[in-house]
């Protein structure tokens, strides 16, 4: 459901290009070197990350951006990351993804949970699980 299969970088229309997809508590990452960063804060901090591989140019990805951003407020326990598969190609291909919205779900760097597609209410779901099992603590 709302999923965009990725395309060639150089498919032409740039118009899209400055869409925001980073609100809330959404960071941005621009290179690998903030990848790293953010992942080793997480760890740090014991947060699960919650990585959203998503394109400009993709309808799906405009459609959940806002509620991404909602979710980021309302748990901020985790760390909600934003990766543009065309602006970090090298990134998405060692992720293996092959459609956009893809959401990762990541604990000490490694998947513990993946999906695939702009569906609100499975997001929702993931995430409560996840927070479920952070336990009271880091709540």
């Amino acid at each position: 459901m709302g999923a965009c299969l990725t395309k060639n970088q150089n498919d032409g229309d740039d118009s899209d290009h400055h869409f925001d997809f980073a609100g809330g508590n959404v960071h941005l990452i621009t290179g690998k070197g903030s990848w790293e960063q953010k992942l080793s804060e997480a760890n740090i901090d014991g947060k699960i990350v919650i990585a959203n591989f998503s394109a400009t140019w993709c309808g799906p990805c405009r459609m959940i951006a806002p509620f991404y951003s909602e979710l980021s407020e309302k748990y901020p326990s985790l760390m909600f990351l934003v990766v543009d598969v065309d602006e970090l190609s090298d990134l998405s291909s060692g992720w293996e993804v092959k459609a956009t919205p893809t959401f990762f779900f990541l604990r000490d760097g490694q998947q513990v949970d993946k999906l695939v597609g702009a569906n609100k209410p499975e997001l929702q779901k993931k995430i409560t699980a996840v927070v479920d099992s952070i336990g009271p603590c880091l709540k």
